[in-house]
């Protein structure tokens, strides 16, 4: 049976964060500088989309919209580089938390831009979460963190602003945008990066992230607008603040406070009513629509 297309939205977005969550483990592991490694992975991630634009000519749908096709590639490209910048100078825990501000953007520019309608679900949803948040960024250590948690917060609304510009161009083919992101992350990161002073495993890690980790992990949350709200897209971004942490928390030791496992817990709690509402009101409206055509 295939999937209703909320279901099939909310199964991209999901696995997407699930992915995107190793990104601060893997910035950890890389064991380079910022720059570094913005660098490597936005050409990792040129090379193996942008091959798979060209071999699918993948290119047209970006030439009726070149305006929005470039502000979005641009987008791209500063969510990465201010995800790494952040992770470099604040712990994954506040990045990861500061981050997950980014429903709040999304709600924002998708009423001001796009006029669309924020559902009750989800702003409760939003509201809840933020709750989770706060607990969380109480047990996360913030002195000295200020750079990191501005460039955290200047991604989160980066987030919201693509999603909502995907939202409003659903036909724009969303690979070739990513590939352009990587790539001109890669020109601004280049006079600052050092590309050819890493070890061997530096160069591992960051082709795992540039070549997987962060290609389907952007494909498919990208994706995912053509059939969710961008808010609630966004949404989901709040999973990373729990898997993010969780990560580091066990394979490097970074362990969080009591009051961060507990936002964890109300945020997943309200993701997960949030989706079970979105699905049961698809549900009725299948019902409803079945009903009206026999």
């Amino acid at each position: 049976m295939s999937m209703r297309p909320y279901q099939r939205g909310l199964a991209m977005v999901f696995t997407g964060i699930v992915f995107l969550s190793f990104d601060g483990l893997l910035v950890r592991l890389a064991g380079t500088d910022g720059w570094t490694i913005v660098f490597w992975r936005g050409v990792f991630m040129f090379c193996a989309l942008g091959l798979v634009s060209c071999l699918r000519n993948r290119l047209a749908t970006l030439r009726s919209h070149p305006v929005a096709s470039l502000a979005s590639a641009v987008l791209l490209g500063l969510i990465s580089g201010l995800f790494v910048l952040a992770i470099m100078h604040a712990s994954v825990a506040n990045v990861v938390v500061i981050l997950s501000s980014a429903p709040l953007f999304a709600a924002l520019f998708s009423r001001l831009f796009l006029h669309e309608r924020v559902p009750y679900r989800t702003v409760i949803a939003i509201a809840a979460c933020m709750v989770g948040m706060l607990l969380v960024f109480m047990g996360s250590e913030t002195g000295g963190m200020l750079s990191g948690n501005l460039y955290a917060l200047a991604a989160a609304a980066a987030v919201g602003g693509n999603l909502t510009l995907l939202r409003r161009y659903p036909t724009i083919d969303r690979i070739p945008l990513i590939a352009g992101g990587g790539i001109l992350a890669a020109v601004v990161a280049l006079p600052m990066a050092s590309p050819l002073a890493l070890g061997g495993q530096s160069y591992g890690v960051l082709a795992l992230m540039g070549l997987v980790q962060m290609p389907l992990a952007t494909v498919l949350i990208n994706n995912a607008t053509r059939y969710l709200p961008s808010a609630e897209v966004a949404l989901f971004y709040l999973v990373e603040t729990v898997l993010g942490t969780l990560w580091v928390w066990w394979l490097l030791g970074e362990a969080p406070s009591t009051a961060s496992l507990l936002g964890g817990s109300v945020i997943i709690m309200a993701l997960l009513v949030h989706a079970w509402l979105g699905l049961r009101r698809e549900g009725h409206n299948a019902m409803n629509y079945e009903g009206s055509t026999q």
